[in-house]
């Protein structure tokens, strides 16, 4: 049996502390990972269908093989080996804004962080996202518009963030910025743990070919009831797709860390 709590690692940023905590959960009797940041709970290990479903239903949006995709929001990392069980997969940019959260991974204190960080295809990225989007900075080598797929899992809606400086993603221009990712039929998909926002669906489709909203329940162990998230999935338009695509194999994995 394990400890019945532990502060696995903390440390202090910009959006408040972060904490990373391991408890036992004697009704399940099993080890319950959990990330919180300030008031707010991330993510738990008792938790990831949601997480999970970013990845499936992300990817099977996308065409062809040799996929190169990019993630914001590493958490526990269960979108993460969720994309890596697609055998199409080629290279894997994870990234994220807190530094503890990419080492805590790389010190295996997570429950998936061995199986991550020691997979070839991944790279795990130190950089802010929205940043990176907003700027035009590309998400992984060879410049925008090289990325077969953007999966993001920061906020819990477009309309509940963490930080106020991430709103602008979620808007025509941000979206806009964020397609210049994407090559031609390129795949946006996001988590969202509300209802389906209609209002952001017409924006997607709005801003991309096009867009819907996949409703995914689970059932909550302590409510007994179930719990629904949202993943938004939209895709650009696929002109062109076949002669803008990368040859097989012509993007090498680069496992680590980066700085961006």
């Amino acid at each position: 049996m394990s400890r019945i709590f532990e502060e696995l690692g903390r440390e202090a940023t910009p959006m408040g502390d972060i904490s990373l905590r391991r408890r036992w959960e004697p009704e399940l009797e099993l080890d319950v990972w959990e990330v919180i940041l300030g008031d707010e709970f991330l993510m738990s290990s008792l938790f990831t269908t949601g997480e999970r479903a970013l990845a499936s239903l992300g990817l099977a949006a996308t065409v062809g093989d040799n996929l190169n995709i990019a993630i914001g929001g590493l958490g526990l990392g269960y979108t993460a080996v969720e994309a890596l069980a697609d055998e199409r997969v080629a290279s894997m940019y994870v990234v994220d804004t807190l530094a503890a959260v990419i080492g805590w991974h790389e010190d295996h204190r997570t429950p998936l962080g061995a199986e991550l960080t020691t997979d070839p295809r991944t790279t795990l990225v130190h950089g802010n996202f929205f940043e990176l989007v907003r700027t035009r900075e590309s998400l992984a080598p060879g410049g925008p518009g090289r990325l077969d797929a953007i999966l993001v899992d920061i906020d819990h809606s477009p309309r509940h963030l963490l930080d106020p400086s991430h709103a602008g993603l979620y808007r025509p221009p941000g979206l806009a910025r964020l397609q210049e990712q994407l090559m031609p039929g390129g795949v946006f998909a996001l988590w969202s743990d509300a209802g389906v926002d209609d209002e952001f669906v017409e924006v997607l489709r709005g801003s991309f070919a096009s867009a819907e909203a996949h409703t995914v329940t689970f059932e909550n162990v302590y409510t007994g009831r179930a719990t629904a998230s949202t993943i938004y999935v939209a895709v650009t338009s696929n002109d062109g797709v076949e002669s803008s695509r990368a040859p097989s194999g012509s993007t090498a994995p680069h496992r680590g860390r980066v700085q961006l």
